[in-house]
């Protein structure tokens, strides 16, 4: 079995053999070598401990399958949010994937926020949904 110490020594191509010999698949083309050794130790690790926690695996399938976006329950898709920042008016469609703004689709109300202001806001309430006033 390969060590944690021959994986910090690895190539890249030597890092994608390990990976397919672990995983039976190439790894995603966009992981750095980093990141995969990251994820090799682990998985090896977890192979000689013997293997993740009862249950964990169930959990992540669990939530893969839930891989919409958690939205509050008034946000159905369909709604539309609008918001005025500095003389702009800022209209978001809720979708099944998330959230619609300038023809990209976002996970977070948040993110949105930030990139409007440039400034950390919780989004629901930028977007006035929690009930106070916007400021």
């Amino acid at each position: 079995m390969t060590s944690v110490a021959d994986i910090e020594v690895m190539t890249r191509p030597g890092l994608v053999a390990l990976w397919e010999d672990l995983f039976g698949d190439p790894p995603p083309k966009s992981l750095s070598r980093p990141v995969l050794r990251r994820i090799l130790a682990f998985e090896v690790q977890a192979r000689v401990m013997g293997g993740l926690p009862k249950g964990f695996v169930a959990k992540l399938d669990r939530a893969a399958i839930a891989d919409a976006p958690n939205r509050r329950p008034d946000m159905r898709p369909g709604g539309r949010l609008l918001r005025e920042w500095n003389g702009v008016t800022h209209v978001v469609d809720v979708t099944e994937q998330g959230y619609r703004w300038r023809d990209q689709t976002w996970r977070s109300l948040s993110v949105i926020a930030r990139e409007i202001t440039g400034a950390h806001w919780s989004g629901p309430r930028f977007f006035g949904l929690n009930g106070r006033t916007k400021a």
